[in-house]
């Protein structure tokens, strides 16, 4: 009898490896691509789990998939004439909709910003809705070229009263400390870094008169428009009030994100999505764009994502980054975007 239940055991076991292998290679090499492409998108983007992507396809197969699953960006550079700074009125009695509730309604105990939760499909974070753009500062690590620093050290440096981490930095093998931001970086009028960037985006940044600027420029051309305060990344979501187009998942699967843009009436917004658990993955590029549509942004663009996403409110981080290895952490970032408490970076 007992050798009768342990063949019946030992089958069953047998039919469910079958069925579980089957399963795999019908996800992995069968006519319906969406496993596929959503795999090998997620993994090109992590540091440290590419190897999820070749492990099951060659070189040629993973760029015929991102090639059909990426951003296509506007050539338009910011057009800042259409942002016209203006005070927010606190006796507005009917709202467009309750994204404009949200936005224009200010916390009758903070005059400063606005901390609103967001929820998804796969998806939490916050979205911090600042008042006054003269006082987004880029800060960066104060050991540039060395060292990265966590947000809540720069946060704390700068005393911001908000932070989010920002654009993209050099990472060789996927092992970087976060020292050296890629392209243009500028605080406060200068110019800290003057790097070659042929990625996805651009230059990201604030004019001397406060407005959010999204374009593909040198060092010069950035100057000539007087621009601030800015990082380098991408891709750009919206520009001029046009969203890129997403093909596909738009490449850069699904994670963690963090996204800065600027209302048409100067309102700056800073957006934080969390990810990387079995029920909150996180969001990709047609989610950002959509809820950056929602609360009324002109122009928007994807900061450095992953592990690097992060906000701190007054000094503390609000969100829960998860690293490549699932633990609840973030890492050294080499730049940031900060609300500061004076409107200088000290």
């Amino acid at each position: 009898m007992k050798k009768q239940t342990g063949k019946k055991v030992l089958l069953v076991l047998i039919i469910l490896a079958i069925i579980g292998i089957s399963t795999g290679g019908i996800l992995l090499y069968g006519p319906y691509s969406g496993f596929r492409d959503w795999l090998i998108t997620c993994a090109m983007t992590t540091m440290n789990h590419q190897y999820f992507a070749t492990w099951f396809y060659d070189d040629d197969t993973i760029q015929e998939v991102l090639e059909k699953n990426r951003i296509e960006e506007t050539d338009e550079i910011t057009n800042t004439e259409n942002i016209v700074i203006e005070e927010i009125e606190d006796d507005i009695v009917e709202y467009e909709n309750e994204y404009e509730r949200a936005v224009l309604e200010k916390d009758p105990e903070n005059e400063d910003y606005k901390i609103i939760g967001i929820e998804g499909k796969g998806y939490s974070g916050y979205l911090a809705v600042i008042y006054d753009p003269s006082r987004v500062k880029t800060i960066h690590t104060s050991k540039l070229g060395t060292s990265g620093e966590y947000l809540t050290k720069m946060a704390k440096d700068n005393e911001a009263l908000i932070a989010i981490n920002g654009g993209g930095f050099e990472d060789p093998n996927f092992s970087s400390n976060g020292a050296n931001p890629l392209g243009i970086t500028i605080s406060d009028g200068k110019v800290v870094t003057s790097k070659e960037y042929r990625g996805s985006g651009g230059l990201i940044g604030f004019t001397e008169d406060d407005k959010l600027v999204l374009g593909k420029m040198t060092v010069k051309q950035a100057q000539e428009m007087k621009i601030r305060d800015a990082v380098t990344f991408g891709p750009f979501l919206i520009i001029n009030g046009k969203p890129s187009e997403v093909l596909g998942n738009g490449g850069w699967g699904t994670a963690p994100r963090t996204v800065i843009g600027q209302r048409k009436d100067g309102i700056v917004l800073f957006l934080v999505i969390d990810g990387r658990t079995v029920t909150r993955p996180g969001a990709d590029m047609n989610d950002l764009i959509e809820i950056m549509q929602n609360y009324g942004a002109y122009n928007a663009a994807n900061l450095d994502g992953g592990t690097s996403s992060a906000m701190v409110v007054n000094g503390e981080l609000i969100n829960d980054p998860v690293d490549s290895s699932g633990a609840h952490r973030t890492r050294y970032i080499a730049t940031g975007f900060a609300l500061t408490k004076d409107g200088e970076n000290n």
